[in-house]
């Protein structure tokens, strides 16, 4: 998905994206934002190791803060996988 993300990025030299890093409730709050904000900084600069300029991403973990499916303390592990993502939020570009 991340080369996707870099050939759209290479056809649309103006696009800037936004990297939202998402875990599930699993972990400790303060772990989950460690652990997104660690995911986050990896897709940025795998996405600049393909040669996009840094100026053209960023990338911001949520933690647990932002579920995708609110199942509080009964999640299924379909819903933890949902809640465990990564949102590329386009900023500018022709898209956006």
């Amino acid at each position: 998905e991340l080369d996707k993300l870099v050939e759209a990025m290479n056809n649309d030299k103006d696009m800037v994206i936004m990297v939202k890093a998402h875990t599930d409730n699993r972990g400790s709050a303060q772990y989950n934002m460690n652990l997104s904000n660690k995911r986050a900084k990896a897709t940025v600069q795998y996405v600049i190791s393909k040669g996009i300029a840094k100026e053209r991403i960023s990338g911001q973990g949520y933690g647990e803060s932002e579920p995708k499916v609110d199942c509080k303390e009964n999640c299924t592990e379909e819903q933890h996988a949902q809640n465990r993502r990564s949102e590329f939020i386009i900023v500018k570009g022709d898209k956006a």
